[in-house]
């Protein structure tokens, strides 16, 4: 679907009742509202309908609330979950006055990115594959207040779980680390996977395989295919709320927070990006793992901005619970091919020139994927356009080189509040073109250390009482 006159003819088609205009806030959660299918005509799509903006994270003031969202036709899908059949359009946001495009708009952010792209020249089209890994829990609960602070997860298969009196207790239950990947029954999770990639596929997602991840107590990862900058965005969003969703029909819950396990592997979201123009691959050549120059200087500028860009990209204080060596994340600044230990791998699973791309490794779901991309995107612009060599790949494991071998090769930020210092310092590859904004940029670090940041350091944590408490 990609006009309005088709949309509006799905509607009578498929005797749709109620349309759901979705939306960004600025950290990377869906926002929606409603209207009766009356009141989405052809003007619509042009003219957008208004709401109130000031309530949303990191949006406007409460003096400069009235906003406008303008539906994209293209992003339409029935929502699967609803008991009555609704139209879900995902939109853009505007300013009723002016009729701009509104700056934190996220989804904003990543068409100019599009755009940006274009017009230097370098290529037409970015394309992104993010594997989003996640758990699926059967219980959570946590609280924090003024005398204590707590979480408690469980699952059915929780490896902590072996002892406990389940009439009966079947065992099959995967140990920390050895959840890649036993069929069932240790794989207790299959048959939820393999309803989450039927619904994505009905929504217009396409999967190519869904399975059990490392950790235990129902770590999974869905492989969808690549797509372009701001569509795969549109398709992750989805992804998340199918995920969610069908989830939650089955009495579970799912989280894409990053480490909500101690000692054991946490959610990244490895993402493939790679750049396109007149329809041909730019990244294959006859260089090392079979790339061109043009994708040797497009991973130089992620690793040469990757302590700003994990801002962006690893965008949580638990992100950096997950950054840490032995579990897999990448914490060193180096690229390879093979070596899963590198933050930028070569993926060496097909000869063919279309299948030639880079894997940035390090990003995890908790990011506004909207952001994400547009930011990866922007530092390989400015890696290609400075020519910034990566130097020599490391095709060794990078956590068995000797120390002062080890300590030659750049490391990843150690938290959220060094990452955001980064990208104070380190912002002006993201506002070629107008892409980000400072206003944008400044935002988005104001909210982030005040909410997330500073807020977790005014909290004790339940690990100091066993530190500290007898001091």
């Amino acid at each position: 679907m990609s006009t309005p006159g088709e949309i509006l003819n799905l509607c009578k088609e498929r005797d749709v009742k109620v349309v759901d205009l979705r939306f960004m806030d600025l950290p990377g959660s869906w926002q929606h509202f409603s209207v009766p299918v009356g009141e989405l005509t052809r003007e619509v799509f042009e003219e957008g309908l208004g709401f109130d903006g000031s309530s949303l994270r990191g949006w406007q003031a409460i003096n400069e609330s009235d906003m406008l969202v303008v539906p994209d036709p293209t992003t339409a899908f029935i929502d699967p979950f609803l008991e009555v059949t609704t139209l879900t359009l995902t939109c853009n946001v505007q300013d009723p006055i002016t009729r701009e495009d509104y700056s934190r708009d996220p989804r904003n952010v990543a068409r100019k990115a599009e755009n940006y792209l274009k017009s230097t020249g370098l290529a037409e089209t970015a394309y992104f594959g993010p594997e989003a890994e996640f758990f699926i829990f059967d219980d959570i609960r946590f609280d924090q207040n003024a005398h204590e602070g707590f979480y408690h997860i469980d699952s059915v298969e929780g490896t902590w779980n072996t002892g406990r009196e389940e009439r009966p207790n079947l065992g099959y239950k995967p140990r920390h680390k050895e959840g890649y990947f036993p069929v069932p029954p240790t794989d207790s999770l299959q048959d939820i996977r393999s309803e989450m990639i039927l619904t994505m596929e009905r929504c217009g997602i396409q999967v190519e395989k869904q399975h059990h991840e490392v950790a235990s107590a129902g770590q999974a990862e869905i492989d969808i295919r690549f797509d372009t900058l701001v569509r795969m965005a549109d398709k992750l969003m989805m992804f998340k709320y199918i995920v969610k969703n069908t989830a939650a029909a089955h009495g579970k819950t799912v989280t894409f927070m990053p480490k909500p396990l101690f000692n054991d592997n946490g959610s990244g979201m490895h993402t493939h990006a790679s750049l396109w123009r007149d329809g041909k691959p730019l990244f294959h050549g006859d260089g090392y793992a079979g790339l061109s120059d043009l994708a040797r200087f497009a991973i130089g500028g992620i690793l040469h901005h990757a302590p700003a860009l994990l801002a962006i990209t690893n965008p949580t204080t638990n992100s950096y619970k997950r950054l840490v060596p032995g579990f897999e994340a990448p914490v060193k600044l180096a690229y390879s091919s093979r070596n899963r230990s590198a933050a930028v791998r070569i993926p060496m699973y097909s000869a063919s020139p279309k299948a030639k791309r880079l894997e940035f490794r390090c990003p995890d779901p908790s990011c506004n994927p909207y952001l994400a991309f547009a930011a990866i995107c922007m530092a390989m612009i400015d890696g290609i356009e400075r020519r910034v060599d990566p130097g020599p790949p490391l095709d060794k494991n990078i956590y068995d080189l000797p120390p002062e071998e080890k300590a030659k090769v750049p490391t990843t930020p150690a938290s959220l509040d060094a990452a955001l210092e980064n990208l104070d310092r380190g912002r002006e590859f993201l506002l070629k073109g107008d892409v980000f904004t400072d206003e944008v940029i400044d935002g988005w670090i104001e909210y982030k250390r005040h909410h997330e940041v500073d807020a977790l350091r005014l909290r004790p944590h339940p690990y100091e009482f066993a530190l500290y408490y007898d001091i």
